[in-house]
């Protein structure tokens, strides 16, 4: 059976059966929209991690001994003078005390100066005395707040704990993976809800100030400035109406590509909720890029339709032969978007591979709204529309003027000037960097609170909040041995010295100073003693709960305080672990990365870098054997993929030239660019590759193309670049890079499809008859 009389069966089967398809559709939009009342943002934490990457693998392994990357730190600030005084330690107490109790922290993990676990010692006459920081009879007098002060000092806290202009000082704690109260997953967002309002609300005033950091907080305000998405789309309808009347001239041609979409989201958050997903905070664009990209294939419909009324036809006549029409290039077109998505499944990232869902499940719903509800519903309008004049619509200037691009003059100056492009965003993609470029969360901008709260704790205490734990694993008891200690001395030395690193702490560096305090703190003796029973003397004053080393000693890890988590920072101090660390490792010691907040940052690094270019792989293969499949030629394939090429190239040349690094939220760009962005050659090429078989030169063939679909086309790229464009205004940084390299790979893959994609044409059908297939 032909591909043709296949399209004529399902053409038949649906138009004779039309109110069985509406009802159909009416009843799958009611239960998708109660579906779709069910849907939450759902977000955690081990969701933006690569959870089988190696590093990971170690951080998990040891999570319950030293806490995770799942932190959150609450500086409480006096902003009048220091922290001696009555009213800072009441705030300070409270907010130990509310965030002690909040479901889903670890308790065993709330630190502050009022936990037990802080403590001093001092060195005196008969050696060493110490006890809590807060004694357990405080009260927040002139002495009390006196003996404090003495005990913050004895305790070495300072940096850590309390600010170094003791201003300010920290309570932090770490999360759990399951909320204790309901045994289910930790809601995130409702946590940073309780943080928001449980403790900064409650316990913030004019004196006291208090800032919240940590994945949970960040990722609740991504959530809060996510929520200005339902303006943008409010927006974007607008404009995208707009742009359809002005191309059509008819209100109800205008509604009926914007409710399909419409249409097409909510059955895709519906389906969504059914299947179990909820919707993250990083991919709540989503749904507004399937809106945009249903309504740019709805205006090729509006588009094939409203040309045929013109010629005569009935509604239902033009319906039927507009659903033939673009079944096969409409149905490819969406297929690549869909596999375009897809392929970021081969991302081992929980938030990449629910957005590469989200996004398939809606382009999928697109292919059902828009190819069969859209003409379904337009046969049953009355179109009324002038009639062409006689002479012929696609002999208009500016298509005869455009049309000369498929001419070789035209043509090769067009390949020159693509050439020289292409090889301009190739030298500067070279450049661009895996990782974050910018200090602070990188979804937000510099401005935002959360931003800010991160300036100022690094700003004030001496430890920076990008840290990194090396893991070292080896047998029980291993630090009452002097050789292994010194190799875990030597590997902090060599760090401590990398260009990034703030500074190191260890179980040998600690060990040293105590030592140092057993002889009367005479520096000297900082160092690692070689009699066993004096180096058990020094480590048995290191609790467990310090994170140095767990119950038995047989794993003890370096903390590495960064500068910033800067890609080139992060590259830096790991190059340098894996170099000192082949040098090092011995049968009995192996240094394993990572982690700590940076370690969770270099293994997402890594794998976004392993993950680029196979996830490229596959979306030009997926392309490619669509193309095939569908123009069954070479080089129809090859005039549709060259041209994305070369706008990808330039796309990570700007990314470059932007100071955009490659991370978790601009990796999918590169692929959803493609994806999108072939559909404007597909349409193009899917006119010109009739007009060829039937012998048409290619200029002849390409002025047909434009006047069939050239309109469409231009108005189909404009308003996706236009919907997208509005990103740039959002609260949420990562939305504003999306949004610019998105309007960027729209338009331009739009430009490439209608002067680049005739200019290759030209080279490779020389004005001879093409009878091939």
């Amino acid at each position: 059976m032909s591909m043709n009389s296949t399209i004529n069966r399902i053409e038949v089967g649906i138009f004779r059966h039309r109110l069985l398809v509406l009802a159909l559709f009416v009843v799958a939009t009611c239960f998708f929209i109660f579906q779709a009342t069910h849907l939450k943002l759902d977000a955690a934490f081990t969701k933006n991690i690569p959870l089988n990457h190696s590093y990971m693998k170690t951080y998990l392994k040891h999570q319950k001994d030293f806490g995770g990357a799942n932190n959150i730190l609450i500086s409480v600030c006096d902003t009048e003078g220091d922290i001696f005084n009555e009213t800072f330690f009441n705030a300070l107490k409270n907010v130990h005390d509310q965030l002690f109790f909040i479901p889903g922290v670890d308790r065993i993990q709330v630190k502050s100066l009022f936990s037990p676990s802080t403590r001093f010692v001092e060195v005196v006459e008969d050696g060493f005395a110490g006890g809590p920081v807060i004694p357990a009879n405080f009260k927040a007098d002139e002495a009390g707040l006196a003996i404090v002060k003495g005990n913050i000092e004895k305790a070495g806290i300072v940096g850590r704990i309390v600010a170094d202009d003791y201003s300010c000082a920290m309570v932090t704690t770490s999360l759990m993976e399951v909320d204790p109260n309901t045994n289910e997953k930790l809601d995130t967002l409702k946590l940073s809800e309780q943080l928001e309002n449980e403790i900064r609300a409650q316990f913030e005033s004019s004196r006291i100030s208090i800032h919240i950091i940590g994945f949970a907080k960040m990722v609740g305000d991504v959530a809060e400035g996510a929520k200005g998405v339902v303006a943008f789309f409010a927006i974007a309808i607008a404009i995208t109406a707009l742009m359809v009347y002005l191309f059509c001239r008819s209100i109800n041609l205008t509604l009926l590509p914007i409710v399909c979409s419409l249409v097409a989201v909510i059955w895709q958050m519906g389906a969504l909720s059914y299947l179990g997903f909820g919707i993250d905070p990083m991919s709540i664009l989503v749904p507004f890029l399937v809106f945009a990209i249903g309504v740019s294939h709805g205006v090729q419909m509006i588009n094939s339709v409203v040309k045929q009324v013109r010629f005569g036809a009935t509604s239902k006549i033009a319906a039927q032969n507009s659903f033939k029409a673009l079944l096969i290039p409409g149905g490819i077109a969406l297929l690549s978007d869909t596999v375009g998505f897809m392929t970021l499944l081969s991302i081992d990232i929980g938030i990449i591979r629910e957005l590469a869902i989200t996004a398939s499940i809606g382009v999928a719903m697109i292919i059902l709204t828009n190819l069969v509800l859209l003409p379904v519903v337009i046969s049953y309008l009355k179109i009324k529309t002038e009639k062409p004049p006689k002479h012929k619509i696609h002999k208009s200037d500016i298509w005869q003027a455009m049309a000369k691009l498929a001419t070789k003059g035209p043509a090769s100056f067009v390949i020159f000037i693509t050439v020289l492009l292409y090889l301009f965003g190739m030298y500067h993609s070279q450049n661009l960097k895996i990782g974050e470029l910018h200090a602070g969360a990188p979804a937000l901008h510099e401005s935002s609170r959360y931003n800010q709260d991160t300036f100022l704790i690094t700003d004030r205490y001496a430890i920076s909040v990008d840290y990194m734990s090396v893991i070292i694993e080896t047998s029980a008891d291993a630090c009452t041995s002097h050789d292994n200690l010194n190799v875990i001395d030597q590997f902090q030395w060599q760090l401590e010295n990398v260009k990034g690193v703030q500074s190191a702490v260890s179980l040998a560096s600690i060990s040293k100073l105590v030592n140092a305090g057993y002889n009367e703190g005479n520096p000297k003796w900082r160092t690692l003693s070689r009699n066993q029973q004096t180096l058990v003397q020094s480590i048995a004053r290191v609790p467990t709960s310090s994170g140095l080393l767990n119950r038995d000693c047989s794993v003890m890890p370096v903390i590495l305080f960064l500068e910033d988590h800067k890609a080139e920072t992060i590259n830096r101090v790991i190059t340098k672990v894996k170099a000192v660390s082949e040098q090092l490792n011995n049968d009995n010691l192996q240094f394993k990365l990572a982690s700590g907040p940076v370690g969770v940052m270099a293994a997402t690094n890594e794998a976004v870098e392993e993950a680029q270019l196979p996830m490229m792989l596959y979306v030009y293969g997926a392309v490619i054997v669509l193309c095939l499949l569908s123009f069954r030629s070479v080089r129809a394939t090859v005039v549709v993929v060259l041209p994305l090429y070369v706008v990808s190239t330039l796309a990570q040349g700007l990314m470059t030239a932007l100071d955009i690094g490659l991370t978790v939220s601009t990796l999918p760009v590169i692929a959803l660019g493609v994806g999108i962005g072939v559909d404007y050659g597909i349409y193009i090429l899917s006119t010109m590759s009739e007009k060829l078989r039937q012998g048409e030169t290619v200029e002849n063939a390409y002025l047909a193309a434009l006047s069939e679909r050239g309109s469409a086309v231009l108005i189909t790229g404009i308003t996706l670049a236009i919907g997208v464009s509005t990103w740039f205004f959002s609260a949420l940084k990562f939305q504003v890079d999306m949004g610019i390299l998105l309007t960027f790979m729209f338009l331009v893959n739009m430009l490439a499809a209608i002067i680049v994609l005739p200019a290759i044409a030209a080279f490779l059908w020389p004005n001879k008859l093409d009878g091939k297939k």
